[in-house]
């Protein structure tokens, strides 16, 4: 492998409603991370769930910002079942939250370095506390709350240079743009894995509750959301239309239309 090249996706895709869904399972997720630190040349991770991939579809420039990332982990229940219906196949529910912990565990032994930004002033930092007390050897590299409005972005990219090395670059400013920031500022940090991570800080804080693990087995991580932050019903009403579009796509395919 040459250092600094970037690394062609090897995995097959879905096409679940237009946007790109790699069939990985979390395990392979974690080695293509280590190989895009390995490579050295920056990366976008994206995590589409359902509410993502409706937002995609009501904008074609976001969309094609999914599209054209370098991993693309099925972050959903969701997902998998709209593959199904289409007659396709992803293998797994790779969580976002979970795929964070276990890249913490991987960083704290390699020697990777790691850069927080986004959320609420403070979260990022006390989040960088924990996972540093969580998995000894974790280097944090910095934390900044910052802004997603491009006028910050020059700002915010100096911080991270002057941070460096950073190998792990974590965005917390919601979807769609912490996506669209990484697309923007992908080269100008040169981070190799930089990936939008909505509300892992709050959790990894402890601002915000995860799901307890049987609720989690359940794949009912968006009822316990929507009981806790009931704020949420307005985005939650992505999930039915996202399933009734799924469904119609589903037989659209298997009558060949």
């Amino acid at each position: 492998m040459i250092r600094g090249m970037r690394l062609d996706n090897r995995y097959p895709a879905v096409d679940v409603l237009g946007v790109r869904v790699d069939d990985v399972t979390e395990p392979e997720a974690l080695e293509r991370l280590a190989q895009f630190v390995v490579a050295g040349a920056p990366h976008h991770v994206v995590t589409p769930n359902p509410e993502i991939v409706m937002a995609a579809r009501r904008d074609p420039a976001y969309r094609a910002v999914l599209n054209a990332a370098d991993l693309a982990i099925p972050d959903g229940i969701g997902l998998l079942l709209a593959a199904r219906l289409a007659g396709a196949r992803l293998r797994a529910h790779v969580r976002g939250t979970d795929l964070v912990l276990r890249l913490a565990a991987r960083s704290a032994r390699e020697g990777w370095c790691w850069f927080l930004l986004g959320a609420a002033p403070g979260v990022a930092a006390e989040a960088g506390r924990r996972l540093a007390a969580r998995f000894p050897g974790l280097q944090i590299a910095g934390t900044h709350a910052g802004s997603p409005d491009p006028s910050a972005d020059a700002q915010t990219c100096g911080m991270i240079a002057s941070a460096a090395p950073v190998h792990v670059l974590l965005v917390a400013y919601g979807a769609p743009k912490q996506e669209r920031w990484i697309a923007r500022n992908l080269h100008s940090t040169g981070v190799p894995i930089q990936m939008g991570v909505g509300g892992v800080f709050n959790f990894l804080a402890g601002s915000s509750p995860r799901a307890p693990a049987w609720v989690r087995r359940l794949e009912l991580e968006w009822a316990y959301r929507l009981a806790t932050e009931p704020w949420r019903w307005r985005r939650q009403l992505a999930l039915p239309a996202f399933i009734s579009l799924a469904v119609l796509e589903g037989a659209r395919r298997r009558r060949g239309g």
